[in-house]
């Protein structure tokens, strides 16, 4: 494995089992341990996780979000897959609103080539993405950029979805739960996806597996209001059929 799939590895392990130790770490990617203490230590300095001896645990605060560049190597195949499956049920002609995040952001580069669609995002990476699409018409929200998130908040970027009626949202979330419905880390991120959601006639929902069952610190809105979710492969089957029984449409990217 090179550095980057080291890497991702990590994460997803931590995501799905809380901890991972060295040596399986070692064993898995068939590298020295010397050498998966060195990305630990990498990982551990961007704010991914904490080194104990011989092992990492993963950050337990619902406060705590990952760094974006951290996200963006984790369960990155997953968020491609989902990012197609997504970007297939966007027709033309449609007004789209793309929320900020790492798996909207694969539904964005799903999108590139399409033509007659207007997309509006307080997401300064999905935007510089898009801006040269001749086919993408590309709207920025206003607001103050979020140090390390490169995304828009506050309350003109919450003020820029209320003037105008969307076909669809495509939403990240921290966590999806069938009890606490959406829920995000960040308070002013929050702010900004409840006003994005208010004036959309479809709310698709993109997240992999690690963010079904996850709860977060704000909760965005209640699970009822989502028309779809997006997930892949590796949900688990009870988080899964939880989320369907309240009434949204579950498709496994």
């Amino acid at each position: 494995m090179n550095i980057r799939e080291r890497r991702a590895l990590t994460l997803e392990l931590l995501a799905t089992q809380g901890e991972v130790s060295v040596a399986d770490l070692s064993r898995r990617a068939g590298v020295s341990e010397m050498t998966v203490r060195r990305d630990l230590s990498a990982l551990e300095g961007r704010g991914a996780l904490i080194r104990l001896h011989g092992r990492a645990v993963v950050l337990v605060s619902r406060s705590y979000e990952p760094p974006f560049d951290v996200r963006v190597e984790s369960a990155r195949s997953a968020k491609e897959n989902i990012g197609t499956v997504c970007a297939d049920l966007i027709a033309e002609g449609e007004t789209l609103v793309l929320d900020v995040g790492t798996t909207t952001l694969a539904v964005a580069r799903a999108l590139k080539g399409r033509r007659n669609i207007t997309v509006l995002t307080p997401s300064l990476p999905i935007a510089n993405l898009l801006a040269e699409e001749p086919g993408i018409r590309v709207m920025l929200t206003g607001g103050v950029i979020r140090h390390g998130e490169r995304s828009l908040i506050g309350e003109l970027a919450a003020a820029s979805f209320r003037e105008y009626r969307f076909d669809t949202v495509v939403l990240g979330v921290g966590g999806i739960d069938a009890v606490d419905g959406l829920t995000e880390y960040n308070v002013d991120d929050a702010r900004v996806k409840r006003a994005a959601i208010e004036n959309a006639r479809r709310m698709i929902v993109v997240a992999d597996a690690t963010k079904l069952g996850r709860v977060a610190f704000v909760r965005i809105c209640p699970i009822e209001r989502v028309d779809m979710l997006i997930t892949d492969h590796a949900a688990p089957a009870h988080e899964v059929a939880s989320i369907r029984d309240a009434g949204v449409e579950v498709r496994l990217a």
